[in-house]
Order: C-alpha cells, then sequence, then structure tokens
C-alpha cells in the first residue's frame, strides 16, 4: 500500500469505467442503499432523489422538492433503472450486486440482470425519509466544484493528513 493509502481515513476507489454526469451526477453506496440524483428527463431545473435499499430492494424516487415520480408507482422508475446503470459504470457490476445482495443466476451480473433480480423481488416502496441527507450530501459535492483553484488545504478536509508538501 501507498503512504497515501496507509494514511488516509477513507479510500477513494477508481470509478470501474469512465461515465458521464450529465444524466446522474452523483450516485453512492451508502446507509444500506444505492441511492443518488437522477437529472429529469423534461424539466433541467428537476432532480430526482432515488434510492434502492440493499436486500430488501424498497425503493423511492421522489424530486427534490419531496414530490413522488410519477413512474414509481409498484415498480422501479427509469430514474432507478438510470441510477443502477450508472452504479454498475462506477463501481461495477460484482460490487453492486454484492452490495444490494442481489442473486444472479446466469454468473456474471450486469445493469439489467441485477435490476431485473430485484424488479422479480416484487420490492416494496420504501421511506422517502433518505431523499433530505442524499440531496444534501449531493449540494454539498456541487459546492467543491464553485471554488476556485488552490493549493492550501480546505479547513473541512483537514481530518486527511497531508502525505507531502505541494509545490
Amino acid at each position: 500500500m501507498s503512504d497515501w493509502e496507509r494514511s488516509s481515513t477513507a479510500r477513494v476507489i477508481p470509478p470501474a469505467r469512465p461515465r458521464k454526469l450529465a444524466k446522474v451526477p452523483f450516485v453512492e453506496l451508502a446507509d444500506g442503499r444505492l441511492q443518488g440524483v437522477v437529472s429529469s428527463g423534461s424539466d433541467i431545473a428537476r432532480v430526482y432523489v432515488s434510492s434502492v435499499a440493499a436486500g430488501t430492494y424498497a425503493f423511492t424516487c421522489s424530486t427534490n422538492n419531496n414530490r413522488p415520480c410519477g413512474g414509481a408507482r409498484g415498480s422501479f422508475c427509469n430514474h432507478l433503472r438510470a441510477l443502477i446503470s450508472e452504479a454498475v459504470l462506477q463501481y461495477g457490476a460484482e460490487r453492486v450486486a454484492r452490495y444490494l445482495r442481489v442473486e444472479d443466476a446466469d454468473g456474471e451480473p450486469s445493469a439489467q440482470s441485477i435490476t431485473s433480480g430485484m424488479t422479480g423481488a416484487r420490492p416494496p416502496q420504501g421511506d422517502t425519509g433518505a431523499a433530505a441527507p442524499v440531496f444534501s450530501r449531493f449540494l454539498r459535492h456541487l459546492a467543491y466544484l464553485e471554488l476556485a483553484p488552490a493549493t492550501v488545504p480546505l479547513p473541512e478536509m483537514q481530518w486527511f493528513p497531508p502525505t507531502r508538501a505541494a509545490a
């Protein structure tokens, strides 16, 4: 392991494959769920906060204003399908399937087999209470894009010990 990996409190795993951020700008495997933010196909100012719980596959999808998604009535909507596809690009199909505890009879998992494995279990709609923290983390990530490039450390990132001096 490198010095950075030994001294860091959180390991950063590189994406399995590069992905475009226009449709799904934020995706994470956290809090026992696959969760993220998905852009609306019809309104540029609207995004959806979608999540699927590991094991039960309970799903939620609502707008950033906490309005329910019209397509997520009894089954996965297109936002959830896009979220799963982007998670497979970001983390790899095996890791997503293992995290969500999806059994794949075909052997090699894919976004389509993970989605069909979960929808075949007829999952219930979950609690939308997780949408606010997910959207808040997404907005926090966006705030870093507004910062001017600098070599000095950010105060809120001080828990990461420095491994070398910036030139």
